[in-house]
């Protein structure tokens, strides 16, 4: 008899534990702990603090803030470690998308369009917009807007907000920025009158800024932040139930207290009172100088690979080109015009979110911005290397073929080195661009010269001050290798 009630209770508890996985209702702990890896990757813009933001203080890159520290909450409850990325704004639901990463964090409100692409959790903080403009604009409410140039950053809920504002209130003009701080520069150069900016973040600016004021935008739809998914992600169930359980045990206030405090927002900002206008104060960034500075070797070693990597494939189109094997010639020649005729920061966005859906490799910012510079340079050097070889003398191929020298051997050992010769100004002009040019891949992620420098400006609500100082590291390095490359060309030619 006992051994009969042990089977019937053995076979319940069966198909009750069936039951809950056909119908759902297994536990979303357990659920997520199934997952087939151990660490999750977030990916987030670190330019909008409290929310997310470096902390530049030692000269480390480490991410800090309120998304953060919620992020790790859940990581730890959930039994997962936890990885963070970084990216624009605009690109962190495509690199969803494209499978760069498990969930976004980044002050994100779900809106119906956003929806239609991925999946969001609960509601973990809610906000209210603001109208930041001048101190004394009296822009208070949405219709004082009318006839004004307001400022947003491209793809947030302020944007679209600000565009029901401009349906409903007449004239309004708007004007989409990557980056609050550029918004807010705006402002202070009279540009735009006004812009939409969230209650926390613009506290922030306002007290960094003393000629700036912000006013609440009265709203009755209920808005706030959420964590996004990609579509059907298994991950939202178990991340709901810890968020419920932070908020119902008090953890998400203590958070919210901590980062949304009045302390921590003066904290960064400057202790001393920013100035107006052009009065620049290179003293608030002095603490942050080691950060910037350490982005100087990612730069270097970013140009070092594309230049190196973009000469091996420039020989090597400008070789199909002048070969004589017509379809080489047409094949080298549509390359050259598809990549000299495309945007280059469209080519780096392509590498950069295609690659992972067509062929399933996960590449790195850094590996995206060296493969998209070596094939566009590799384009532009093909064409001037191509002017080298043809402007050499026909007799010296012609004396070299008349030996018995092979083909390719004459162009190794004779056409070449005089080609290059020639060619060398036009080289390091290439160069040049690739390390000016390479402040693009901070809109991947890369922490280089500028996206350093604009980190600091983000933390400290200024703007100025870090670009120029950015802007002085790249002359220096630019002015070095000028005048490395003019002492090598000297050389060249005493060796003649």
């Amino acid at each position: 008899m006992k051994k009969t009630k042990v089977w019937l209770l053995t076979i319940l508890l069966v198909v009750i534990a069936v039951i809950n996985i056909i119908t759902g209702h297994s536990d979303p702990l357990k659920a997520a702990s199934s997952l087939e890896k151990d660490t999750l990757t977030m990916i987030t813009s670190p330019d909008y603090p409290p929310y997310e933001f470096y902390d530049t203080k030692t000269g480390e890159s480490q991410i800090v803030g309120f998304d953060i520290d919620i992020a790790k909450t859940l990581a730890e409850k959930l039994g997962f470690k936890l990885k963070i990325m970084e990216s624009d704004f605009n690109g962190l639901i495509p690199a969803l998308q494209a499978n760069r990463a498990d969930f976004v964090m980044a002050g994100m409100t779900p809106t119906p369009e956003r929806q239609k692409n991925v999946d969001f959790s609960i509601i973990y903080y809610e906000a209210k917009d603001t109208i930041v403009a001048a101190k004394g604009s009296n822009l208070k409410q949405p219709q004082d807007l009318s006839g004004k140039k307001v400022g947003v950053q491209l793809g947030t809920i302020q944007e679209q907000n600000a565009k029901k504002i401009a349906q409903k209130v007449a004239g309004v003009q708007l004007k989409q920025l990557n980056k609050v701080p550029e918004v807010v520069q705006e402002i202070k150069s009279r540009r735009i009158d006004a812009a939409i900016v969230e209650d926390t973040v613009a506290k922030g600016f306002a007290q960094a800024n003393p000629d700036l004021e912000f006013n609440v935008i009265p709203s009755e739809e209920a808005s706030g932040s959420a964590i996004a998914f990609p579509k059907n992600s298994t991950l939202v169930a178990p991340f709901n139930k810890v968020l419920q359980q932070i908020k119902d045990d008090g953890t998400l206030n203590q958070l919210v207290n901590k980062w949304f405090s009045q302390n921590i927002i003066a904290d960064s900002t400057s202790s001393t009172p920013a100035k107006t206008g052009l009065n620049l104060d290179f003293t608030r960034i002095l603490p942050d100088i080691p950060f910037i500075l350490r982005g100087i070797p990612l730069t270097l070693l970013f140009t070092l690979l594309s230049v190196t990597l973009g000469l091996i494939w420039g020989t090597i189109l400008s070789l199909a080109k002048i070969i004589g094997i017509k379809p080489l010639t047409w094949v080298a020649n549509a390359y050259t015009s598809i990549f000299r005729g495309t945007p280059l920061l469209l080519q780096l966005a392509l590498v950069y979110y295609a690659t992972p859906q067509l062929t399933g490799y996960d590449i790195s910012a850094l590996e995206a911005g060296v493969l998209t510079f070596t094939l566009n340079s590799g384009a532009y050097m093909s064409e001037t290397i191509r002017g080298g070889i043809q402007a050499v003398d026909k007799g010296q191929s012609e004396a070299a073929m008349s030996m018995g020298v092979p083909y390719w051997l004459m162009m190794w050992d004779v056409i070449m080195p005089q080609a290059l010769k020639n060619i060398l100004p036009a080289l390091v002009n290439e160069t040049i661009e690739l390390l000016k040019d390479s402040a693009l891949v901070s809109t991947i992620g890369v922490v280089e010269i500028l996206r350093s420098a604009q980190i600091v400006g983000a933390n400290k609500y200024i703007y100025f001050e870090p670009l120029l100082f950015a802007g002085l590291i790249y002359y220096v390095l630019v002015m070095g290798l000028t005048f490395g490359a003019s002492t090598l060309e000297r050389r060249l030619r005493q060796s003649e």
